[in-house]
């Protein structure tokens, strides 16, 4: 009779719904970028960066076996790891493309070994390639540090296939202190910070999302996915090149989280585009019902008109005609 660890050893994995549980981890976004001694120059968008060792200092990352970009990586001494800031989602987009040329228009300037260095990035670790592991679909690239550049701008993160940013989570509130300071900064600036428009959205939009987020994700789709439901459902994308901006991350994660929504019959593609199908615009109105629920419920102590007035200055901000 086959035992625990026996049947644990002959599970299939099935890739998608892999990549999937893996999302639930939260990374940062980088951009690996390299150029060989012909000049040729290559950047990928890459999540897989960690560190390895600080004596000496080490990092890795890995790439596909099947990526373009490889023999560049392969070839040059060196490579730089572009760690992205909050404001780099369209560069971040721009690298995970394939066939444009993705230098054209980025400001960037050499460092060890030729390899690119983006600029205005969060951080940046110049490396010496130290060793090229094989591992499974990937090859594994590990990196000897020979320079770094920690510019202290808050970094751009990944999760459940989507783009978010770093706010202090909720639970940690700064508490009143009495404590006495030569020039008493807080007296000076009492309440300030409860008047500043950029403090109040950036904590409105987390709190908002700390009930919001677990209501949608009990209909057991992952934030990109529903995501996508909504942009299609809502019209707003008029192109499929609109939606890495509208539902706020790569296309490589826009034409995935589409494959599992094709494979559930919620989506097809015609024309180059994604359209939903009567299952899928059925989905779409029940996350929009979902979403409109818990809007009225934190709307609900206010006049009508003060709401509007709130939503039509959100848009104003957001560049919404």
């Amino acid at each position: 009779m086959m035992n625990a660890l026996q049947a644990i050893e002959t599970m299939q994995i099935d890739p998608m719904k892999f990549r999937r549980a893996l999302g639930n981890f939260a990374t940062g976004v980088t951009i690996m970028t390299a150029q060989n001694a012909e000049g040729e120059k290559v950047g990928v968008t890459a999540n897989s960066f960690n560190s390895v060792s600080l004596d000496p200092a080490l990092i890795l990352w890995s790439i596909d076996k099947k990526s373009s970009s490889f023999h560049v990586f392969e070839q040059a001494t060196h490579f730089a790891v572009n760690v992205l800031s909050g404001s780099q989602i369209e560069l971040s987009n721009k690298f995970s493309r394939r066939n444009i040329d993705k230098y054209d228009g980025t400001s960037h300037r050499e460092g060890a070994g030729g390899a690119p260095i983006l600029a205005h990035c969060s951080a940046v670790f110049e490396c010496e390639r130290h060793q090229i592991i094989e591992g499974g679909d990937h090859w594994i690239i590990i990196g000897k540090v020979v320079n770094f550049h920690d510019e202290g701008r808050s970094p751009l993160v990944y999760h459940q296939g989507a783009y978010s940013g770093v706010t202090p989570h909720p639970l940690l509130q700064v508490k009143d202190t009495n404590d006495h300071v030569e020039y008493d900064v807080g007296a000076m600036h009492q309440g300030h910070l409860h008047r500043n428009v950029c403090y109040l959205m950036s904590r409105a939009f987390k709190f908002y999302q700390n009930d919001y987020i677990p209501k949608q994700l009990v209909t057991g789709f992952r934030t990109s996915e529903a995501r996508l439901l909504l942009v299609l459902g809502s019209g707003t994308a008029s192109s499929k090149a609109d939606l890495p901006r509208d539902i706020a991350m790569p296309m490589r994660e826009v034409e995935q989280s589409a494959a599992i929504l094709a494979k559930e019959g919620l989506l097809v593609e015609n024309d180059g585009f994604y359209h939903l199908t009567e299952k899928g615009k059925k989905t779409a109105h029940y996350l929009f019902d979902i979403a409109d629920s818990h809007q009225n419920e934190v709307f609900e102590k206010y006049p009508e008109n003060e709401k509007e007035i709130f939503i039509k200055i959100l848009r104003d901000i957001a560049g919404i005609v």
